[in-house]
């Protein structure tokens, strides 16, 4: 895949942090370790929209979380396991790697998948792979917190993209969670008037039918609102009594993750 986007976006990083984030970039390429960049650095590549970054993502599968912070340890750096279900981190000084091998609400799992539409880059001088604009729409379109709303990125990226996108993945990305795409595609619509043409009629209709072919399901008492913010929906459970769309059957946390997840409200 290729994106014919920007070449000469970059991120600004002081001179300390780039050293470190190249090391980093090497020593996984030379352990062999799959790895994908995403964050800052894929979505300067992919916009054009450039930005100050106090980290690095580099997104890989769970299975190999281990190996690379054992990696990391023995070249001297401190790392850590502050949130099981989807993030490790790397330090060096006052910079710090996040190796994220999920999401913060447990759906965006990095699998094999997210290795197949990449696209090669140089970020700081190093040939890197990219993670691929469908993954990070899917896992940016949950993100909606009040001190954080990763919509306009969404809506970045699917202009960049349009038609381009494979939206048939998209969609089976999304799976029973299609709302959360269709409310951006809605958005979409509203910020780029002169733009709809991007987002493929087949993808409108259908989605369009699964709207107004949906029924009210009383019995279903959960809330899905925690998969969108950590915090905003918690009245709605502790209060409300909702189930929490996190943990089994409906999600993949367990009540420990969620303890730690949101243990970290008060550090923002």
């Amino acid at each position: 895949m290729t994106s014919g986007s920007p070449a000469a976006a970059t991120t600004h990083a002081d001179d300390l942090a780039r050293a470190f984030y190249v090391d980093a970039l090497v020593q996984l390429s030379r352990a062999n370790i799959p790895f994908l960049v995403g964050g800052a650095f894929a979505f300067a590549h992919y916009t054009g929209i450039e930005r100050d970054t106090k980290d690095l993502d580099v997104h890989l599968q769970q299975q190999d979380v281990s190996r690379a912070l054992v990696l990391f340890r023995s070249l001297g750096y401190r790392v850590d396991l502050p949130y099981p279900h989807w993030l490790a981190k790397v330090h060096h000084g006052s910079h710090f790697i996040d190796l994220l091998f999920s999401s913060g609400n447990g759906v965006a799992r990095v699998d094999n998948r997210w290795f197949d539409r990449t696209v090669e880059h140089e970020v700081l001088g190093v040939t890197v792979r990219l993670c691929p604009p469908e993954e990070m729409i899917w896992s940016k379109a949950f993100v909606q917190e009040r001190e954080r709303f990763d919509g306009a990125d969404v809506l970045h990226l699917i202009r960049r993209f349009g038609a381009s996108l494979d939206w048939e993945r998209v969609l089976d990305r999304f799976g029973e969670y299609w709302r959360v795409l269709f409310s951006h595609i809605v958005l979409f619509g509203f910020v780029y008037p002169n733009q709809r043409h991007q987002i493929p009629t087949w993808v409108v209709d259908e989605l369009t039918r699964r709207f107004v072919g949906e029924q009210p399901e009383p019995k279903n008492y959960v809330c899905y609102g925690t998969l969108l913010s950590r915090e905003q929906y918690l009245y709605d459970i502790t209060d409300l009594n909702y189930a929490d769309a996190r943990i089994p059957p409906v999600g993949r946390m367990t009540p420990h993750d969620i303890e730690i997840w949101q243990a970290a409200i008060g550090e923002r």
